[in-house]
């Protein structure tokens, strides 16, 4: 018995020989269109491949039941700018964390949280710029402003980077990031309600 989303699905698991067969099959025939698959039950049992394809190597005699569990698109779209809400949060304590290392001369382990800082910034950003792409139609002011302070902001932290100047670093995280990094939270807002809207 193959479940989708609690409703049994036309698939007959008799005509394949693998659990990848099926997957693929869901795919090709719409099942998953606009959703993103959540949870897979095996025999009531939670599955997740632990190498690339390894559902060919599950032979359907050994499979009485497959449930697969899905989320629209869009909702997940919409609960990824709930977790990015909470990046900015980190980032704001990150960039307050660096600067009081810096500050403090505790100059490895301050450049070190720079790094994961930078990390964490740069795939925040990436994020909501595929988000963008695929939900928001609008260029919204506030996303370009805060886009662009940001692009300076990393061109100048850059260039007191190269010249070791940790006070500086220190005041530019305290005194430009943190406020630049706030001013996201209104542009994942907007970006939220362009989701709602394209649903």
């Amino acid at each position: 018995m193959i479940l989708i989303d609690g409703q049994k699905c036309e698939i007959e698991s008799a005509k394949y020989q693998n659990l990848e067969e099926i997957f693929t099959t869901m795919v090709q025939e719409g099942y998953l269109d606009d959703r993103v698959v959540t949870d897979v039950l095996i025999n009531s049992e939670p599955y997740s491949e632990i190498y690339p394809h390894q559902s060919e190597d599950i032979d359907l005699s050994e499979v009485q039941s497959i449930e697969v569990t899905t989320m629209a698109t869009a909702d997940m779209a919409i609960e990824i700018t709930r977790e990015l809400y909470k990046v900015v949060t980190l980032m704001v304590e990150g960039g307050k964390r660096v600067a009081t290392l810096f500050r403090q001369a505790d100059d490895a382990e301050a450049l070190e949280t720079y790094q994961d800082l930078l990390d964490v910034t740069r795939n925040f950003l990436g994020m909501i710029g595929l988000l963008r792409n695929e939900y928001s139609l609008k260029d919204h002011a506030a996303y370009v402003e805060a886009a662009e302070e940001m692009t300076n902001l990393f061109t100048e932290m850059t260039d007191v980077l190269e010249n070791e100047d940790w006070i500086l670093l220190a005041d530019l995280l305290e005194y430009e990031f943190l406020p630049a990094a706030e001013k996201w939270k209104k542009v994942i807002a907007q970006l939220r309600e362009d989701i709602r809207m394209a649903k």
